[in-house]
């Protein structure tokens, strides 16, 4: 089940590395069901907030009705940062499925572990490694194609 709706992350990822953005795609799935899809479009839309994770999170409150999304599960390529990690808790989503850890700025237990901090008043259950390979090849070529185009 979890590679089904981590397939459909990844081909949101594959939408932002269509349009040159850092290849990130996520989806929230609320009772067996599809409910939101976003990718990267941080610089397509040339704002900070613009990471997958915050997008979907909108699109998912409005299919709700709430900005509680407390019964769904985030499937994302890439370990959240720490702003959407953030957003992650304050939406109250249930449980976040990771394709691929980010050493560098994650926040699900890489560089912290914001999603389940005991101070805070929501915590979230945290699934890794699904589909590692894909999601991480996946930003490996972006990256290498970047620096090569650079060059």
């Amino acid at each position: 089940m979890d590679d089904r709706y981590m397939k459909e992350a990844i081909k949101q990822a594959k939408k932002a590395y269509g349009i040159n953005e850092v290849p990130i795609g996520c989806v929230i799935v609320y009772r067996e069901k599809i409910i939101a899809r976003a990718y990267n479009k941080r610089n397509t839309k040339k704002n900070t907030l613009a990471h997958a994770e915050i997008l979907a999170i909108d699109k998912a409150s409005k299919a709700l009705g709430d900005w509680r999304l407390e019964e769904c599960t985030m499937y994302i390529t890439l370990e959240p940062c720490q702003m959407c990690a953030g957003a992650i808790v304050q939406a109250r989503v249930k449980k976040v499925v990771i394709g691929s850890m980010n050493p560098k700025a994650g926040c699900a237990g890489s560089i912290l572990n914001l999603l389940q901090m005991e101070e805070f008043n929501h915590q979230v259950e945290i699934e890794k490694g699904v589909m590692e390979e894909e999601c991480s090849n996946l930003l490996k070529t972006f990256f290498k194609e970047l620096r090569e185009n650079k060059k």
